[in-house]
Parts: C-alpha cells; sequence; structure tokens
C-alpha cells in the first residue's frame, strides 16, 4: 500500500506541475507557431554560408524563430548543412531552435522562477558565442568535407521528382498581408497543433519522470550527486554532471524543464540547472543520429565541443547572475502545490483553454480556410514541414510522404501501414513525374530551378548548373566532379 500510495503522490504532483503550466505552454506554442507560419525557412540557407560574426547571428535569430524538437533542430542542422551552409552555423541554428525559443523560457519562468527563464537566454549566448570560438578547433576543416561528403552519399536521387510541382509557400508577399490573410493564422494554428503533436512524448516522460523524482528521491541521494561546500570545485562539478544526467535521462525539449525543476529541489548549481537544460541536445539518441549524419569521428567531436560550451555557459551564467544578486537563496520544499486552487493560474488556465479551442477548430478547418499550401504533416511524429525543405521523403503507394527528419523517415519506412493517416498529402502519380523542361535540377540540395532566378550559375564541363541559393554553388565549387556524378546517376 505504500508502494501505491508513493506512486500516487508521484503522478498527483506530476499532474500538477503540468496544470500550473498550462497556460504558458498554450501560449508559447501558439505564439511560436505564429512565427514559423509567418517567418519563411525557405531564405535560411542563403544567409549560412559562412561563420562570420553576423552569420552567425543571423543564424542565431532563424534558430530562435524557428523553435523545434531536439530531433526535427539536429535535421534541420544537417539538411541546411548538406545544401551548403556552413557547419559552425548549422551547429548554432540548431542549439538557437531548441534553447533560445518561447516556449521553454515561459515554463522555467513558472516551475523555477523568472531568474531561471532569463539565465535560459542570457546562457543561450554566451554558449553560441562560446562555440563560434572553440569550433576552429573541434570541426576541422578536412572532418568536415568529409562530413559533406558522406551526406551527399546518403543523399537519394528520387528527391527532386517528388517535389517537383510542389504548392509554394508564400513567403514572398508581405507580412501585413499574411497576416491578414486566414490561411497564414491557419498555418499558425497548425504549427501550434504539429509541435504540441511531436513534443507529447517529451513533456508526458519530463512530468513523470519529475514528479517521481521530487516525490521519491532523498535528499541524501541528491547530496552524493552534487558536491556542496566546496566553492568554485562545486560549481563545476555541477555544471559537468548537468549534461550527464541529460545524457543518460533519454529526455530532450521542453520535456527536461519538469526535471530541472527536480534538480533545483535535489540541491544542483543554478549554473548546472542551466547547463542540464541546454544539453537536451546531446541525449544518447541524438548521439546515435549525429553518429549515422556525419559518422562517429565528428560526432565525438559535437560531443566534446558541446559538453565544454554547455558546461562553460552555465557557470559563467551563474557568476554573473550571482554579481548581480539574481541567483535565488531558497530552494522550494514542493515544486507545485499538489491541489486545485482559485488563483491567477486556475483563471489563466480556463481563458487559455479557450484559446487553445479556436486554434483547434482552425487547424480542423485548415484546407476549408485554404492553409496547408506547400506544407505536409509528418505521418510519424505530426510535425507540420515544408514540402520543399523537408529533411527526408519517402514513397508509400501512389504518395509521397514528408518528414521532419530522418529518424521519422526510418520508423515510416519499417512499418508504413502504422503510420498511413487517412488525411496524409497525397500527390498523385502523373504530378510527381511531370517536369517543366524550363527547370533545372540544383545538383548539390536536388531542388527545382528557374533559370531565370536562380540564386547562381557555374559552367562546368561545357554544362551550365543552376543553383538556388549561393550556399549549394560554394559547395558545387569545392568538389563540382562529385556533384556532377551523382546527376548523371540520377
Amino acid at each position: 500500500m505504500q508502494i501505491l500510495a508513493a506512486i500516487a503522490d508521484s503522478v498527483r504532483m506530476a499532474f500538477f506541475m503540468f496544470w500550473d503550466t498550462l497556460w504558458p505552454l498554450i501560449f508559447g506554442f501558439g505564439l511560436s507557431g505564429a512565427v514559423q507560419a509567418f517567418v519563411s525557412r525557405s531564405q535560411m540557407q542563403r544567409v549560412m554560408g559562412d561563420h562570420g560574426p553576423k552569420t552567425l547571428g543571423i543564424a542565431a535569430v532563424l534558430g530562435t524563430a524557428s523553435s523545434s524538437c531536439s530531433y526535427a533542430a539536429s535535421a534541420m542542422a544537417k539538411s541546411l548543412f548538406q545544401k551548403g551552409a556552413d557547419f559552425t552555423t548549422a551547429m548554432v541554428f540548431m542549439l538557437a531552435s531548441t534553447n533560445l525559443v518561447i516556449e521553454l523560457g515561459l515554463v522555467l519562468w513558472i516551475l523555477i522562477g523568472w531568474q531561471f527563464a532569463l539565465s535560459e537566454y542570457v546562457g543561450g549566448i554566451i554558449m553560441i558565442g562560446l562555440l563560434a570560438l572553440v569550433a576552429r578547433f573541434f570541426f576541422r576543416p578536412a572532418l568536415v568535407e568529409r562530413a559533406r561528403r558522406r551526406l551527399m552519399g546518403q543523399s537519394s536521387p528520387s528527391i527532386p521528382a517528388d517535389r517537383l510541382d510542389e504548392p509554394a509557400k508564400q513567403p514572398g508577399a508581405p507580412l501585413p498581408q499574411r497576416l491578414r490573410s486566414p490561411a497564414g493564422w491557419v498555418d499558425a494554428a497548425t504549427y501550434t497543433m504539429a509541435d504540441l503533436v511531436m513534443l507529447r512524448k517529451e513533456m508526458i516522460a519530463g512530468y513523470l519522470v519529475a514528479g517521481f523524482l521530487a516525490v521519491l528521491v532523498p535528499n541524501s541521494v541528491w547530496n552524493t550527486i552534487f558536491f556542496h561546500g566546496h566553492g568554485f570545485a562545486t560549481s563545476v562539478e555541477n555544471v559537468m554532471v548537468g549534461p550527464l544526467i541529460a545524457i543518460v535521462s533519454f529526455v530532450c525539449s521542453i520535456g527536461n524543464v519538469p526535471l530541472a525543476a527536480a534538480l533545483w529541489k535535489g540541491g544542483i548549481s543554478f549554473g548546472g540547472v542551466v547547463s542540464f537544460i541546454f544539453a537536451d541536445l546531446i541525449t544518447f539518441p541524438l548521439l546515435l543520429i549525429y553518429r549515422r549524419f556525419y559518422g562517429w569521428a565528428l560526432t565525438l567531436r559535437i560531443l566534446a565541443a558541446f559538453w565544454l560550451v554547455m558546461a562553460a555557459a552555465g557557470l559563467a551564467t551563474q557568476y554573473l547572475f550571482a554579481g548581480a544578486g539574481l541567483v535565488p537563496v531558497g530552494r522550494p520544499a514542493e515544486i507545485v502545490q499538489p491541489s486545485f486552487q482559485w488563483n491567477y493560474t486556475t483563471y489563466l488556465n480556463i481563458a487559455f483553454l479557450g484559446v487553445f479551442a479556436g486554434l483547434f477548430w482552425l487547424y480542423r478547418n485548415r484546407q476549408r480556410l485554404g492553409g496547408g499550401a506547400g506544407y505536409a504533416i509528418d505521418p510519424v511524429c505530426g510535425m507540420q514541414v515544408e514540402r520543399q525543405l523537408a529533411p527526408a521523403t519517402a514513397r508509400g503507394g501512389d504518395r509521397t510522404y514528408f518528414f521532419c527528419s530522418d529518424r521519422c523517415r526510418d520508423r515510416f519506412v519499417a512499418d508504413p501501414g502504422r503510420f498511413r493517416p487517412d488525411d496524409s498529402p497525397r500527390i498523385n502519380e502523373p504530378e510527381t513525374t511531370r517536369h517543366d523542361m524550363s527547370q533545372e535540377i540544383d545538383p548539390v540540395c536536388r531542388m527545382t530551378v528557374e533559370p531565370e532566378s536562380a540564386a547562381a550559375k557555374r559552367e562546368y564541363g561545357g554544362k551550365a548548373y543552376y543553383f538556388c541559393n549561393p550556399g549549394c554553388a560554394k559547395a558545387f565549387d569545392r568538389q563540382p566532379e562529385a556533384f556532377v556524378d551523382a546527376t548523371r546517376s540520377a
């Protein structure tokens, strides 16, 4: 009976942690969906060809606007790198898209305090700056170029045909016009719902694990894990252990915020909390994905570089906030009050549940309201992706399916019958095989290009090649014969 009571108390704590953060979750995901709908990703690869300060700043802003789960962020970074983006810039984009996001800061504010929300953005900027400084020592040009060739060898020659004649998104329209368009807000609602569906498992796991840790793990265990009373050594040990816990916890994205609250209650330092939250990009499943993308040599360097900059950013943030008197002094006896109360949280939850109902209505009526042009829903995780920028595709019967990552595509290929929803975007066979003879195929990223509007043009072997962005042209310049041979094979 004591075991059942302990389990019940843990589940109740997990539920009320979710209840206390319900309205910021809806608000954060809704705002993130709007940003993703009205800030086009199709222009990203055009400005990521180097790792200068300006380019890294743009990559960080674009990553923040493209808030994603860790798996989708890693796939998008891989896709950008494959299409010619600088590797360090792609890594900065990936860091920003999971750590400098709206919903993460809101949930941190509610569960632990505004100081942690602020530290996430301040520390994130420090982390990106540190990565820019140390990247040259970890990501050697020869190793990066080998990884790029590895990715080009993995690319599928069938993708161009699948993407021909896809409905184009409307990012070229002026922003005020898109804001007045019902279809634009439908796309924003769809992004919101898709992100919630995509992250539901991580959030459920995060809240449940945090509930059990908060209730069942005594302080003596935490005192064994985290140093106390050793000054600077304590701070260093805590910021190093934070990422280690993230690696073995398997919980990523916003799901690790409840875990961070449990760790803070258990005694980890302020900087340790910051480094733990940053480390959702080096969980063990993601390391296996990096190995598949880039090989073990570059994956181990990604792990070492990320661990170093995450720990260093956590340490720097702790001392910066301590100097400003912003580090909380006390620790909560309980993360949240495990009972319903009529307070501002309850009123805000009721109001935002109404907002959520409106977003869900827009999502369910997206076709009638004209939304979804140029988009597809990943049938595995439910994420909304732009068809022209989907990191992976697969054929199933007479349909083409678009995925946010290779991980989702592999799960689909292993069991396609499980993931074929009736309303999946369908592309009839004649549409996928039709080709306008006035169009060309970018030999690097395999996208369709109009010659008169191509971003770049190169002559090689007596033939003209057209590119969708300068990054692809730079990749072609480095090793044109590889792309020419791949084009001929396709």
